[in-house]
């Protein structure tokens, strides 16, 4: 058992360090835990931000991973609202960047997650342009949706991605006329590629949303500080009263860069780069969650997930192997989402050019089916679509990394646990 007079701190009050925490107390750590969180609300679930809260159909409470009491029943020393400027990798120590505080540790947990990319364009500095990243991001945009929906206001969103897709949706819910402006020839293009990506452009078409493809942003036009206009780069102007960024998000380095740490290849996601145990080129320094960037030996790469599960399940990983634990990390990535009547689950990893043909089971036109990104014959990525309790034979496949029956795997008469 690690000794009861060691420090461990964790940097990062979001679900991974949340869960880290409370990971280290079901393991019986005994020593103090440190969980520092620059946001002045407890650690929070990211999901509800863009699905059930926006929405209003969750409530604010219900986005919390613990009670706030929680944290002292259990003695993790929590910090609201607090940044760490500093690490001292030779004296082992965190610094506060509001006061200098200085914090010793013997193990620390970087889970500092990403922050939403910024529009580098002119008009990002008025007010009604928006990013969703935070819980008072959310706060303040299920205000302006329900206005757009009572005025019959415009929505302009840079980004098909996962969050502009469900910020659409919900915008729609409300009664909002959207415009969707994307780079891209179709939705999550990089992805689920072009042949699942039209599937959400058809259903979000279907529920009045208008989408530009092929261009980009280039203006936000205001007057008086209020939007008025969007302007992209094929010369139109598309009316809008609010702009929502959703153009990704980029892991938050800067503390771990600036401590010497490796970090991975900006071109291929970035983040620091760990070991299968979630260990930094620093053996006392671990990371978890959205900044961790992972070897994963099934899809040969380095992965890293900016996804509710991998910060369900990473945080805890990470706490194991701080106490000395085997906890070797290879969870199949997995994610899901939720649009007008739409409830989609994803488990795998094949972005474009990584497979040779993507395999349906069930009528993709009725938007019930599972898709299977393959290559050689083995299945890379699955993805069911109002169709459920299949993750699990899904994830099997792909971790059996072995060929299966093209033409079984297409029949929905066939059971899948017994092609694995």
């Amino acid at each position: 058992m690690v000794d009861a007079d060691q420090t461990f701190v964790i940097v990062g009050g979001g679900l991974a360090g949340a869960k880290a925490a409370e990971t280290l107390r079901a393991e019986g750590f005994s020593g103090r835990v440190i969980l520092i969180c620059d946001e002045r609300d407890h650690p929070y679930e990211r999901p509800p931000l863009s699905k059930g809260y926006l929405l209003g159909k969750a409530e604010r409470d219900s986005v919390f991973v613990h009670e706030p009491a929680w944290y002292a029943q259990h003695d993790i020393e929590l910090h609201l609202g607090q940044t760490v400027d500093r690490i001292d990798r030779a004296a082992k120590t965190v610094r506060f960047g509001d006061d200098g505080t200085l914090v010793r540790y013997d193990k620390l947990l970087l889970a500092t997650g990403a922050e939403p990319r910024r529009l580098d364009i002119p008009g990002t500095d008025l007010a009604g342009v928006h990013h969703l990243r935070r819980l008072a991001h959310a706060e303040r945009l299920k205000g302006v949706l329900a206005a757009l929906g009572r005025d019959n206001g415009h929505l302009v969103i840079a980004g098909a991605g996962w969050i502009g897709l469900e910020v659409a949706a919900a915008a729609r819910t409300y009664g909002a006329e959207v415009t969707v402006i994307e780079h891209g020839q179709t939705p999550l293009h990089s992805v689920l590629g072009p042949e699942l990506g039209s599937v959400f452009a058809q259903l979000h078409e279907e529920h009045g949303v208008r989408f530009r493809f092929g261009v980009r942003l280039t203006e936000i036009v205001g007057q008086d500080g209020m939007v008025l206009a969007a302007r992209t780069d094929d010369g139109e102007e598309h009316p809008a009263h609010d702009v929502l960024a959703a153009i990704g998000a980029a892991p938050r380095v800067g503390l771990a860069e600036a401590a010497g740490l490796e970090l991975a290849d900006r071109a291929r996601g970035g983040g620091i780069v760990v070991d299968e145990r979630l260990r930094t080129s620093d053996p006392d320094i671990y990371a978890a969650g959205d900044v961790a960037a992972f070897p994963h030996a099934l899809f040969d790469t380095r992965l890293r997930v900016e996804h509710w599960a991998n910060a369900l399940n990473g945080g805890p990983a990470a706490a194991r192997s701080m106490l000395g634990q085997d906890a070797v990390y290879d969870r199949v990535p997995y994610f899901f989402t939720d649009q007008y009547d739409l409830g989609m689950e994803y488990s795998g990893w094949a972005p474009p050019g990584s497979y040779d043909q993507v395999v349906i089971r069930g009528d993709a036109g009725k938007r019930e089916f599972i898709a299977f990104w393959v290559k050689e014959g083995r299945v890379l990525a699955g993805m069911n679509v109002n169709v459920w309790d299949v993750t699990e034979p899904i994830q099997k496949l792909i971790r059996s990394a072995e060929p299966v029956d093209l033409d079984a795997l297409a029949d929905p008469h066939v059971p899948l646990e017994s092609l694995a």
